[in-house]
């Protein structure tokens, strides 16, 4: 009776190996999303008048997008779309976000807190951040490449893209490719298509 107990024993481990060692190796292997390169380092203060650095990101995967609160335009649905990825991927200590204002004159952490109350953020890794102007620019402008620029003659006064970079857990800038095999380096935050397609990348980055 005891042999034929080991054997059952042996059995099943030897079936949950063959079942669990695939799916535990498929969990280190990194996914197919292109390297950019490493995030820009960076510096800010967010809504509880706290600083974040990247640094504070390491070992999450998180997104970033440049908006300001005041935006009459592409910015509320930047941020609703963002909503939609903070209630996908909420109570997850490993997700976060990373809304970064051009207008920090009157994007104070104080207006930045009011705004995220507006919004119903509830991530606790969803960072609302300002800094020095200048300094944010060029952390858009050169750091990520996504351009932001002052402008006194357009709405809100600001011109800045719709874009969302995605960030994995070591710092770097990953994307998928087009069906040409192209990086398109960041996502599309205003379409449907592009949310999906981020919450799709960020599931994979996840994984790894």
């Amino acid at each position: 009776m005891k042999n034929k107990s080991y054997i059952g024993i042996t059995f099943i481990i030897l079936i949950f190996g063959i079942w669990a060692v695939p799916k535990i190796i498929a969990k280190f292997q990194k996914s197919d999303l292109y390297v950019i390169g490493k995030v820009p380092s960076f510096e800010l203060t967010h809504q509880n008048d706290k600083k974040i650095t990247d640094k504070d990101y390491l070992g999450k995967v998180y997104v970033v997008e440049f908006f300001f609160s005041t935006c009459p335009t592409i910015c509320p649905r930047m941020n609703q779309n963002m909503l939609l990825l903070q209630n996908e991927f909420y109570g997850n200590p490993e997700f976060g976000i990373a809304s970064i204002t051009i207008n920090p004159d009157y994007d104070t952490p104080k207006v930045l807190k009011d705004h995220a109350d507006h919004l119903g953020v509830k991530h606790y890794n969803w960072h609302f951040l300002t800094g020095e102007k200048d300094y944010i620019f060029n952390l858009a402008n050169k750091g990520f490449n996504i351009y932001t620029g002052e402008n006194k003659n357009v709405a809100g006064g600001f011109e800045h893209s719709g874009l969302f970079a995605l960030i994995d857990k070591e710092g770097n800038i990953r994307c998928r490719k087009d069906e040409f095999g192209n990086p398109i380096l960041y996502y599309d935050g205003l379409e449907d298509e592009g949310v999906k397609a981020i919450k799709e990348d960020i599931k994979k980055l996840l994984e790894e």
